[in-house]
């Protein structure tokens, strides 16, 4: 496994660990379909929430949240689709990122998270 895929392991593992600290129910994780992957899928109360995980090491330009383009909102919005249509849920749903910033990536246990709950919130999303 590459440095990069470790820390990947890691900060998805950290984001889950959040999340059920959070109370909610994790339902799936690394989901693949037609579209893509999805990291993390957890029921937050009566709500489906897909969880993209970003992980950067401090330097890098972007921030794991910023990191995320219109290309790679389009994968998430039709992946998502494509999930909560193949498992019939007829309920709310959104998109989560949870980000975690590594600040020494020599110590992999000094790090930061930062979650922003629906992302596309009031955006129109191509599909």
């Amino acid at each position: 496994m590459t440095e990069a895929q470790e820390l990947g392991r890691f900060a998805e593992d950290r984001a889950a660990e959040y999340i059920v600290s959070l109370g909610w129910k994790i339902l799936a994780r690394n989901v693949r379909n037609d579209y893509g992957e999805l990291d993390i899928i957890a029921a937050d109360g009566h709500e489906l929430v897909i969880t993209e995980v970003r992980a950067r090491t401090v330097g890098k330009i972007q921030s794991p949240a910023d990191s995320i383009g219109s290309r790679k909102l389009r994968t998430l919005t039709r992946s998502g689709l494509e999930f909560v249509n193949d498992i019939e849920w007829d309920g709310f749903w959104r998109i989560d990122v949870i980000g975690i910033t590594f600040h020494d990536k020599n110590n992999i246990n000094n790090w930061e998270l930062e979650h922003i709950k629906d992302i596309t919130a009031g955006m129109n999303i191509p599909t």
